[in-house]
């Protein structure tokens, strides 16, 4: 019978083996970021893009939209081109709508605006 160390290498050796293989198939790495426009004195917006390479959701969020409104139209744009409008709703402090993943395209730059504010947020796609 084994016994210490000895033992245990060859359960450390197939764990590893596995570990290997699972790290091997799994997808890569979701590209997601976000960014929000920097001037705090009127309506914070930002963006979030969640996906992978070319593919992205995106939401478009008003952090500090005053504290009756209840919903607002946002407006997404694909390099200064309307792609899509839609209902904002609140969810908490915040209103959001998410666009479902579709294709953004790669080095695009994709804005959100919410009705009634002249700031945009904006990230560009990888």
């Amino acid at each position: 019978m084994r016994s210490g160390a000895a033992a245990g290498a060859p359960v450390a050796l197939v764990l590893t083996l596995a570990g290997g293989a699972l790290c091997a198939t799994a997808a890569p790495a979701a590209a997601d970021s976000s960014a929000c426009t920097h001037d705090f004195s009127g309506p914070q917006v930002c963006i979030r893009l969640n996906g992978q390479g070319a593919t992205n959701s995106v939401t478009g969020i008003w952090t500090n939209p005053p504290s009756g409104l209840s919903s607002r139209t946002v407006s997404l744009t694909f390099d200064g081109r309307l792609v899509s409008t839609a209902t904002a709703t609140r969810s908490g402090k915040a209103l959001t709508h998410t666009w479902p993943s579709r294709y953004t395209g790669s080095g695009t730059k994709v804005c959100v605006t919410f009705r009634g504010s002249a700031r945009s947020a904006c990230q560009t796609t990888g």
